[in-house]
């Protein structure tokens, strides 16, 4: 018999635990990409702090995988640990707002889409990711790029605090001031060191509306208008944040302005500067609209398959290769710089503030015939543009394993962050992530 026994549990409601055949275990261990077939021994659905500390000690004790699951986001389903135990994080989804303190207490298992809410009732917003159905830990322990970015930093730089499970089963917080060590590796270090259960950010008033600006262009003749948006980037204003596409013979050239409306048309006239786009569309909308502008109405029913890389410049060649791009892949191009950059590179464990813009190839499909085909596709086109790329954001890394995660981090940081795990996961217990093992030699995984 299974039985979860947290040590001085508030009095609540029992922890709901699914096994096989139970009502709602298919429906929990759903994720984001449908290829993801996983089927974990148990799931525990944690409502509370405790709930996960109990649910940390019974896998220890079964010899249990963990996998900790929250908006579920990862491409290959790091969440969800076949035959061992998933921490389901998404019963612990709520938001309190300060808005005299300018402060949002984020519960572990909360989407995005719940703290653009309850901040946006005063006005008020962090950097939180393009999709809404994403979850705020995933997003924010890998660095947390969104529409806000350039202007106040990543989502990590805005957490001011965070509570977390140890796979010892100790609650700590960390701040700049308290566990300073765990406070920088949580910010871009994935989720290696623990479980999240509450985060505190930084808010700011960013008022309520945006505008989106996309100009299309035939592929066959890009090549002018692609080179000159890049030449923008440089001195685009931090409300800006450039996009750029390349999907089924079309060439999308734009950017986001978050705030007010009519200084996002001003600076849309830089865009002349592109030539004549054969579609243009100018969308002025709330910010809420504009988070949930790139979620997926089908929801978790697609496959997927994603490759990424940074690039620090964007030579001529590099252009080159993307609008070479296979036409069934889609490739997106999303400005950094900004606040971004400002924060010193030192600072915190996400290692590629001085990337110019970052690069997703996305593949998406349904008919599981067509899944080598498929990745096969979004491998070569983002293989030919890693010759001009600087890095990886670990956030997109799939199963690259340990070279990828090698690109994510440079040599130093990666020597930190790994000194930092042999202190506070010594055993590798939090292994179903981008991994960052322990240092000493013949770590028991999971056990």
């Amino acid at each position: 018999m299974v039985e979860l026994s947290p040590p001085h549990a508030p009095e609540g409601p029992a922890v709901e635990i699914l096994r096989p055949g139970d009502d709602g275990y298919d429906r929990a261990r759903r994720v984001w990409n449908a290829a993801v077939d996983h089927r974990p021994a148990l799931i525990v659905r944690c409502r509370r702090t405790s709930d996960v500390v109990a649910a940390i000690g019974l896998a220890r004790r079964e010899g249990l995988e963990i996998g900790v699951r929250c908006g579920g986001h990862s491409a290959v389903g790091l969440a969800v640990p076949h035959g061992g135990l998933m921490v389901d994080l998404t019963p612990m989804g709520g938001v309190r707002v300060d808005p005299e303190r300018r402060r949002a207490r984020v519960q572990g298992g909360a989407l995005l889409g719940a703290l653009d809410r309850a901040a946006q009732e005063h006005g008020l917003g962090t950097t939180a990711g393009n999709v809404s159905h994403t979850g705020v830990g995933g997003l924010t322990l890998g660095g947390g790029m969104g529409w806000l970015a350039r202007r106040y930093g990543l989502a990590c730089d805005n957490v001011l605090a965070y509570e977390l499970v140890t796979a010892g089963g100790e609650v700590v917080r960390a701040t700049a001031d308290e566990n300073a060590e765990l406070f920088w590796g949580l910010r871009g270090g994935g989720g290696n060191f623990g479980v999240v259960t509450e985060f505190e950010f930084q808010l700011h008033p960013t008022g309520t509306r945006a505008l989106s600006v996309e100009l299309d262009f035939p592929l066959a003749g890009a090549w002018a208008a692609t080179a000159r948006w890049r030449d923008l980037l440089a001195d685009a204003p931090l409300q800006a944040t450039y996009t750029a596409g390349v999907f089924g013979g079309v060439v999308t050239l734009g950017f986001v302005w978050v705030g007010d409306p009519d200084e996002g048309r001003a600076h849309a006239r830089a865009l002349t500067a592109l030539g004549q786009p054969v579609a243009r569309r100018v969308e002025e909308q709330t910010y809420l609209a504009l988070q949930r502008s790139g979620d997926t109405p089908q929801g978790h029913e697609l496959r997927r398959y994603l490759k990424g890389h940074y690039f620090r410049q964007l030579p001529d060649a590099a252009l080159e290769a993307l609008l070479g791009h296979d036409p069934g892949v889609a490739a997106s191009l999303q400005a950094y710089g900004g606040a971004i950059a400002a924060v010193p590179d030192d600072a915190s464990a996400f290692s590629q503030r001085g990337s110019v813009v970052e690069y997703v190839g996305a593949a998406r499909w349904t008919d599981p015939a067509e899944d080598d085909d498929r990745i096969a596709a979004a491998r070569a086109s983002a293989a030919r543009l890693e010759p001009f790329a600087s890095g990886v954001y670990v956030n997109v890394l799939g199963d690259e394993g340990a070279a990828g995660v090698r690109r994510a981090y440079p040599a130093a940081k990666l020597a930190r962050l790994t000194a930092l795990k042999d202190v506070v996961d010594p055993d590798n217990v939090f292994h179903l992530n981008q991994n960052i093992p322990p240092g000493r030699v013949g770590v028991a995984q999971g056990g």
